[in-house]
């Protein structure tokens, strides 16, 4: 009788697993042993998820952080003397008004611009350093170098005058005990000639990425042309800025087809790279923090997905009786599985709100307070940066969400195991 009456009262609701389970979910579950399963389960989910948050945010920070310090030196594409195997080589090549129309016209540039290398030595009465003169003109995007000033004001770049101003780096300020104001001789050697001149520190710059703070020196356009002898079309390339990242490969293609295998008025070849080519360590180094990531997702998924399997077992146990019942009121395996897998829902969900507000609780806060540092000289950065991409905490909830209930299917056919005889008297 009890089996009709279930058998009558299912069709009405189609719903009544997620009935039962809401019901056992929101009164609350005061058996002494399955409280702390869930609480422990619950947790498991959400210090997983925390942990790949923050992993994912800290990964991603850091990669892009490193990623934007070479492409401000560099920037995306270069285009250049086929001569200048070097990064700091000072061969010339004819960069005049035609070319650059030519490079800007490419679709997926957003800036071009040219620049010049000289080297030489900065010398003070007590000290000297090798140093590579960087020369600019007044189409060089600063927001970069600007942003890394620490003290001083950038100059001016012209490619008409020269103002005998330059921006170093902190290194070089420290180990010529340099301030902003101070003038200094730099000395230029080109064959047998000699050359000197006194300039006049403007800005101190810092961007903790060694290769370069160590070198490069900024200066006009015009002193680096007239330090070289060239004429003024000539420079040691163009730098371009194009509008993604991560249309680099099919930009490198583009840009070539255009510009490589064609020659300069003398005769030098033209030549591109792009920044990944040029500094292919740094690149495959960061490439490899992705490796990383997966194994930290792979481990706490696995974490999570474990604590879920043994709350659910607990609970499944903890309620034999009333699966005991369920099953002589006629309610049948499939119903009484969809029950408890939902009841792990409500519990996975909650668990995944936590793990939400705790992992970026955490991200914010390190945005805006830099609380965790690290060692710049090691990892080119002073403090831990992070990047809060929403998309991905989504897809992140959603993997979660999706591996967690999947690995709940198998324990849940414990149930079709309990007898409801035996289930009913279990104690």
């Amino acid at each position: 009788m009890f089996s009709l009456l279930f058998c009558n009262f299912a069709p009405q609701m189609p719903n009544i697993s997620y009935f039962i389970a809401r019901r056992i979910h929101g009164s609350g579950d005061k058996k002494r042993v399955s409280q702390p399963a869930v609480l422990i389960a619950t947790l498991g989910v959400a210090v997983g998820l925390a942990v790949m948050i923050v992993s994912v945010c800290v990964i991603l920070g850091f990669k892009h952080t490193v990623r934007d310090k070479i492409v401000g030196f560099g920037s995306h594409i270069i285009v250049t003397n086929y001569l200048n195997a070097n990064d700091y080589d000072d061969f010339p090549i004819v960069m005049g008004d035609s070319m650059i129309t030519k490079l800007k016209a490419i679709d997926g540039v957003r800036h071009v611009q040219r620049y010049a290398f000289k080297q030489g030595i900065l010398k003070t009465d007590k000290d000297f350093l090798g140093v590579v003169f960087k020369g600019v003109g007044p189409e060089y995007d600063t927001t970069f170098i600007a942003s890394n000033v620490v003290s001083g004001q950038l100059p001016h770049f012209s490619d008409t005058i020269s103002t005998n101003r330059i921006a170093i780096s902190q290194y070089m300020a420290d180990k010529l005990r340099l301030k902003c104001g101070d003038r200094i001789l730099a000395y230029f050697i080109k064959n047998d000639d000699v050359r000197m001149r006194k300039l006049t520190v403007a800005a101190v710059y810092q961007t903790y990425f060694s290769r370069y703070d160590e070198a490069v020196v900024f200066t006009d356009l015009y002193t680096v042309r007239r330090l070289n002898g060239w004429e003024e079309d000539q420079a040691s390339g163009a730098e371009l800025t194009i509008n993604d990242f991560d249309d680099l490969g099919n930009m490198r293609y583009t840009v070539a087809a255009i510009v490589n295998q064609s020659q300069d008025r003398n005769g030098d070849p033209y030549i591109s790279h792009t920044v990944k080519e040029r500094n292919q360590q740094t690149f495959s180094w960061l490439d490899l923090l992705d490796l990383n990531v997966w194994i930290i997702l792979a481990l706490m998924i696995c974490v999570s997905g474990f604590t879920m399997i043994s709350g659910l077992l607990i609970i499944i146990l903890e309620r034999t009786q009333m699966i005991g019942i369920l099953k002589a009121l006629g309610a049948r395996n499939n119903m009484i599985r969809r029950t408890f897998i939902w009841l792990a829902t409500f519990i996975l969900v909650r668990g995944l709100l936590i793990g939400n507000i705790l992992g970026i609780g955490l991200v914010v806060l390190q945005h805006y307070t830099g609380l965790v540092k690290l060692d710049a000289e090691t990892y080119y950065v002073s403090v831990v940066p992070v990047e809060l991409n929403i998309p991905v905490i989504v897809l992140l909830n959603v993997a979660t969400m999706i591996v967690s209930i999947l690995v709940l299917i198998g324990p849940s056919y414990l149930i079709s195991h309990i007898h409801p005889v035996k289930a009913i008297r279990f104690e």
